[in-house]
Parts: C-alpha cells; structure tokens; sequence
C-alpha cells in the first residue's frame, strides 16, 4: 500500500502471532506455529482454513491443507465449505477485510511495560458527501462553496467526455480563500 512511516515508536517485546479470524469475527492468536486440522477441531468441521493473501477478487479460495501449519505473522480466515472453489466477488472481499479488521481491533493486547499505555485504533469507513447535496444555507460561505463544488464537477464531467483517450487538459487550482 506504499511506504509509510509513524511518528510512534513501536516496541520491540511484540511478539509475532499467527492471526485466524472465525465465522463469528473471533479473532484467535497462535504464537507458534500450529497445524490447520488443530483449528479445525470442535465445531468447524464443515470449514476450512485459507491464506488471506491468497484471495483475490474474482479468483477462487483454495483451502491450505490439514497438515501445513499456519505461519506467524499471517492473517488466515475459517470459511465455510460453501466457498471452496468459487470464485470471490469484490463484496466478499471487502466483507471478510471488515471482519478482520474488526476482529484485530477488538482484540485486547497485553498491558505494554513501564506503565505505558496502547492506544486502541480503529478503521474508520471512508464516506464522501454526494455531490448534489447542498452544503451550505444557500447564500453566504455555503453558496460559494457550492459553486465551487459544481464547477470541480463540471472540469471532471467535461474532462471525462470530451478526451476519451487523450491525456486531460490542465487546470491550475490557484484560489484567494476569504478570511
């Protein structure tokens, strides 16, 4: 996803685990290595167990066998037999990774050393405001933004239908903002 860098320094005394999320958004940690069948045992017996980076959209989930064991530092999802050899659509995907992403979140760490405290982070949905919708009263500030808004949707129309093939016309965004 690029590089990135944090301004938080991030200790060292964390250890790998290998992550297995479970139909119910469980999420499960294995420190050392374990075998898929060993995660099977109990109440998954219709599942099986898959790499998450092995998933891709449009491409079919593959089960890793009973006997490979899971790899630390790897996300793995317990799937119903249903999902064995059919190709994934986007919104599965996207589902499992709100899943996961849930699960790890929820997931409560051991208490760091020295009295320093973890913060608990979460992944916020991204939501976009429809262009159509007014934001401001109607006249003052909220009129000119608004303007503003439809002229930016009519370059991106006009550059969309206009140019198929070409490369997009430039349009400096140089602006006075009003104190």
């Amino acid at each position: 996803m690029g590089t990135c860098a944090s301004c938080e320094a991030t200790l060292a005394t964390r250890s790998a685990t290998a992550k297995l999320v479970l139909p119910d958004g469980e999420l499960r940690e294995f420190a050392r290595p374990v075998r898929a069948s060993h995660v099977l045992e109990g109440d998954y017996h219709a599942c099986f167990v898959c790499d998450a980076d092995e998933m891709e959209i449009g491409g079919f989930v593959s089960a890793i066998g009973a006997e490979e064991e899971l790899r630390l530092d790897q996300i793995y999802f317990v799937l119903s037999k249903s999902m064995l050899r059919r190709p994934l659509r986007a919104e599965e995907i996207a589902a499992l990774a709100v899943r996961a992403s849930a699960a790890i979140a929820a997931a409560v760490p051991p208490p760091p050393p020295h009295g320093r405290r973890w913060r608990r982070r979460a992944v916020a949905p991204m939501v976009f405001p429809a262009v159509e919708e007014e934001i401001g009263g109607g006249e003052g500030e909220g009129a000119a933004m608004e303007e503003v808004v439809v002229e930016e949707e009519r370059r991106w129309r006009r550059g969309r239908s206009e140019e198929r093939g070409r490369g997009r016309k430039f349009f400096p965004d140089l602006s006075a903002i009003p104190e």
